[in-house]
């Protein structure tokens, strides 16, 4: 089973958990990180690692962040839109679906995004996340 980046890290995108990740499975986004499945090996290095607690294993992933599994698996290269579905995404992120591009590998730790500090006390950023690359 792979962890999965959930909604904490939207608009904040510490990269804490990059630097520990000794396979390098992490993609960055624009505003958010994501985690592909087939290349995580299921360490859970990453997980206490990241100050907004936004790094789940896939098993206790809470089910309000349930998307987030599918989000991670489209753009970090592992599945394809025809493979995940979308149905119960927010409207914008479906119409960004199947145009998004994969995200681009990390694998070293960045600054963080302006401003993260205030958004990792913000609840429901699904709404601000964008499936764009950085």
């Amino acid at each position: 089973m792979a962890y999965v980046v959930a909604d904490p890290c939207v608009k904040c995108k510490y990269t804490d958990c990059v630097a520990v990740c000794p396979v390098d499975c992490f993609y960055e986004g624009k505003n958010s990180l994501a985690i592909n499945p087939d290349e995580c090996i299921d360490c859970g290095a990453c997980e206490p690692e990241c100050p907004t607690t936004a790094i789940f294993e896939e098993s206790e992933l809470p089910t309000k962040w349930s998307v987030y599994k599918d989000i991670n698996a489209l753009v970090s290269g592992a599945k394809k839109v025809g493979d995940v579905n979308i149905s119960d995404w927010p409207e914008h992120l479906r119409t960004q679906a199947p145009t998004a591009d994969t995200w681009p590998n990390i694998t070293e730790q960045k600054k963080s995004l302006d401003g993260a500090d205030d958004a990792a006390k913000q609840d429901n950023k699904i709404t601000e996340l964008t499936l764009d690359k950085p």
